[in-house]
């Protein structure tokens, strides 16, 4: 393969635009270049969580996802073009299943809390989310393919139940859990 990136500071980008992959320019600032910068920040953000002690199943899982984010953040960049594809919708969907199986079933809400690896696949959750918004606006004005959104949907979704499976692991042996949300509403509702 040869070399994609010869020079990283181009100065090109000092007028407030960027270039996309079909080499149009766009401002900065264009629902497009939104969508993509939510992407990198998950993408950015998972390989901060991969820096936390896990499973190893959960690892390969979440490097994978960073090639698919890697995808969906070329898709995002070159209009009209596909390169995620919907198998990897398929993929999250197996990986839901399998870890939502090996969890009890939540009795409340929870907080966004726990271990740090838990925490951090939270703070991916909600960056998840926003990177779907972001494309939904995109598609609001511009023709895209169902997945990109319909991944990044799942993704968050995953993340919430990684987050559970990470709350949970221990190097030591023990197990761990959630943090439950302390309702004062339904305190007082159990205590009638």
């Amino acid at each position: 393969m040869g070399q994609r990136l010869t020079q990283i500071a181009t100065r090109t980008g000092d007028n407030g635009t960027t270039g996309l992959g079909d080499n149009t320019r766009v401002s900065k600032d264009s629902l497009r270049v939104h969508a993509m910068g939510d992407v990198d920040e998950l993408n950015s953000n998972i390989g901060v969580l991969l820096c936390e002690a896990m499973p190893q199943g959960v690892r390969t899982l979440l490097v994978e996802i960073q090639h698919q984010l890697f995808n969906l953040g070329g898709e995002l960049s070159i209009p009209g073009f596909e390169l995620l594809k919907p198998e990897a919708v398929l993929a999250l969907d197996a990986a839901l299943a399998e870890h939502n199986e090996a969890l009890p079933r939540l009795q409340e809400f929870i907080l966004p809390a726990g271990t740090r690896a838990a925490s951090l696949a939270h703070v991916c959750r909600t960056v998840a989310r926003r990177a779907e918004r972001a494309v939904v606006a995109l598609e609001g004005q511009e023709s895209l393919k169902d997945t990109p959104r319909q991944y990044l949907n799942r993704l968050s979704d995953l993340m919430f139940v990684l987050a559970r499976v990470l709350n949970r692991y221990r190097t030591d042996g023990s197990v761990g859990d959630d943090v439950y949300w302390k309702s004062e509403k339904l305190a007082r509702a159990s205590a009638d």
